[in-house]
């Protein structure tokens, strides 16, 4: 699923923000990368989005050998993935509905098939009554759930989370992580970005920890949620939705759109290295 081998990355300012990284994250695993501000946790994730490249060593995701990936190609590796950011990277001129739908809509889906799904991912994050309302209309937790459904809604295999509570109440980051600790149970493979020790210890799963470009701890978690738990509202409906959701055909490929797509929610430039 994710494999780094002998990674180094350093910046032209000097910089050496990865040195000699080899991790192996596999298929459905949940994974916390950690560390303190500037240990080089952005520039992990922004490998694996193909947003970097490595100055040696090799970063292999979902089957693509990153270095050996074509400009045009970066795309179709952006597919396989959801991501979800800190800031929320919401369209503030799209309705919640929309936002979602977007990301259907530059892999050229139907209307059909956006009209069935959207709903259901909506319903899944508890924010089935707020497809008409615009970004600035929610709270910061809704407009997190807004972010996560886009993330899902073409049904990826790996859901990238970079600090996905750092804009939100502690009893919202809880049902985030919900969430996402519900959808992994379900096959698909997560990678949480946090600086959050509180939640990483409450749920207990494999924790990498990068310091200074390096990783200095890598221990596995157990494989059950946390035992005091409590069911979100959230979380009430997720196992139905995700046991009705459909895959959603690709067959019609937009590049134009997918371009704006990667400027709008692909980017993560400003960000630590």
């Amino acid at each position: 699923m994710i494999e780094f081998r002998g990674v180094h990355k350093t910046y032209d300012n000097g910089t050496k923000a990865l040195k000699d990284v080899n991790i192996n994250i596999d298929k459905g695993e949940f994974v916390f990368i950690v560390g303190a501000s500037g240990a080089g946790k952005s520039t992990f994730l922004k490998l694996i989005m193909r947003e970097e490249v490595p100055n040696a060593g090799e970063v292999i995701v979902n089957g693509y050998k990153l270095s050996k990936l074509k400009r045009r190609e970066i795309p179709y590796l952006r597919r396989t993935m959801g991501i979800v950011f800190q800031d929320f990277r919401l369209i503030p001129t799209m309705t919640v509905f929309d936002n979602v739908a977007f990301a259907m809509r530059v892999t050229g889906a139907s209307k059909r098939e956006v009209r069935k799904r959207v709903p259901y991912i909506l319903g899944l994050v508890g924010l089935q009554n707020k497809a008409r309302n615009f970004p600035q209309e929610l709270s910061g937790g809704e407009q997190q759930r807004v972010s996560l459904a886009r993330a899902l809604v073409n049904n990826p295999s790996l859901i990238i989370a970079d600090e996905p509570t750092g804009n939100i109440d502690p009893e919202m980051s809880y049902e985030i992580m919900e969430l996402l600790t519900e959808i992994n149970r379900r096959g698909t493979t997560i990678l949480v970005v946090t600086h959050e020790h509180d939640l990483v210890q409450a749920f207990s799963r494999r924790v990498i920890v990068i310091d200074d470009g390096t990783v200095v701890s890598d221990v596995a978690g157990t494989a059950e949620p946390p035992a005091a738990s409590a069911p979100s509202a959230g979380n009430a409906v997720v196992a139905d939705v995700l046991d009705t959701i459909q895959d959603v055909p690709t067959e019609k490929e937009s590049d134009t759109v997918d371009a704006v797509l990667a400027d709008i929610i692909g980017r993560n430039g400003g960000d630590e290295q």
